[in-house]
Parts: structure tokens; C-alpha cells; sequence
């Protein structure tokens, strides 16, 4: 039975939350909707990259960014869809990936959580530009990146 592109995001949502690697780093979606993405995690003593300094490591940081832009990029493509069935969704998007990425390190990443949230800056057929912001719980701007990725 084909759904709607809406009805899809919540689907989506849960397959990026029982990712196992997001799992191990903490990630739970927050907020997923066609014009935002946002996606949170707690202070976790394993993803520490600097013992001394008790900050989140830079491949924590640029992985946070890219699942934030992975999954608004996803958003975006299904947005061209007015209805789709689920085994089409699963077809299409599993060979969705990143193409490019670039994480610009702001501070250190210190905080109790943090929130990751994606826009898309251009969607076309076949390619998705996303920007993505890393915050603590206090607003501070962590860190900042553009991915680029395939959607179709």
C-alpha cells in the first residue's frame, strides 16, 4: 500500500534511530520534518577525544553532522513523491549516500548534550546540499558542516 510522504518520515526517523552504530553513539532523532532535521545525544565518557581537555572527539562531531544531513537529504528526495510504497522507499534510499562532506570545528565540544539539526540548501534529482550545526544544551555553536549526497 503506497503512503504518503508524510507518513514516511516517522518510518525513516526509526530506521536512522536503530541504526547500530547511532545507537552506540547515542543519537535519537528529535525532530524529522520535510524542513528540518534534529538530532540529539548526551555526554558520553567513550566519545571523548581529548582525555585532557574531556571534549568530544572530531569524528563524533563530523558523524552527528552527516546523519543530520544524511537524513534531511533523504527528506528532501521523498518530498518529490506524493505517495510511495515502503519496499520502493527502502529500494531507492538504500543506495542513497554521502558524496561530500566538510565539518568546520568551531569549539571544543563540551556540554551535558548536544542537538544537531540540517537544512537543505539545494535538492535537485540526483543530489542534495545540506548545512548542519552542532550545539550543546546551551546554545553554544560547536561546530558547523556542508554535506553534499546522492538521492537519486
Amino acid at each position: 500500500m503506497a503512503q504518503s510522504a508524510d507518513q514516511l518520515l516517522s518510518y525513516i526517523a526509526a530506521t536512522f534511530d536503530h541504526m547500530p552504530f547511532n545507537r552506540l553513539l547515542g543519537l535519537q532523532v528529535s525532530r524529522f520534518a520535510d524542513d528540518e532535521v534534529e538530532v540529539r545525544f548526551p555526554w558520553a565518557e567513550q566519545l571523548v577525544g581529548n582525555p585532557i581537555q574531556q571534549i568530544l572527539h572530531g569524528g563524533v562531531i563530523a558523524t552527528v553532522l552527516d546523519v543530520a544531513g544524511g537524513m534531511m537529504a533523504v527528506a528532501s528526495a521523498l518530498g518529490r513523491f506524493s505517495e510511495i510504497e515502503q519496499a520502493e522507499l527502502v529500494q531507492r534510499f538504500g543506495k542513497m549516500s554521502t558524496i561530500d562532506i566538510r565539518t568546520d570545528y568551531l569549539r571544543p565540544g563540551r556540554g551535558a548534550e548536544f542537538i544537531a539539526t540540517a537544512r537543505v540548501i539545494r535538492a535537485g534529482n540526483k543530489v542534495a546540499v545540506c548545512r548542519m550545526e552542532l550545539h550543546n544544551e546551551h546554545g553554544v555553536h560547536i561546530a558547523l558542516g556542508t554535506g553534499t549526497y546522492l538521492v537519486g
